[in-house]
């Protein structure tokens, strides 16, 4: 479950992106790449876990579920703080020059 909820949400990071391509002001280029990322990471552990042990290659549990939750809400702090770092709209600019 957590590969097909990373891939869905690695698709719509994508398809956001793109939409408001080129200009990348918010860094969704980045977001996109951290579910692309994580979405390979879990393709290359499905394929070899279900080489070597077999059994079903889309594990549906809750366990699975919460574990997609928690990776996408990693990914998406991750993005947050790149974000913030960059400050895009210079409020932390302003706010020190005002300081």
């Amino acid at each position: 479950m957590y590969f097909i909820m990373t891939a869905f949400a690695a698709v719509t990071a994508t398809i956001v992106w793109y939409v408001n391509a080129p200009e990348d002001k918010y860094k969704l280029g980045l977001l996109s790449f951290i579910f692309w990322g994580a979405t390979l990471m879990w393709f290359v552990d499905h394929v070899m876990a279900y080489r070597t042990e077999g059994g079903e290659f889309f594990e549906i549990t809750l366990d699975a579920a919460l574990l997609g939750v928690s990776v996408i809400l990693l990914g998406l702090l991750a993005w947050i703080i790149a974000l913030l770092i960059s400050d895009p709209k210079g409020v932390f600019s302003k706010l020190l020059k005002d300081a």
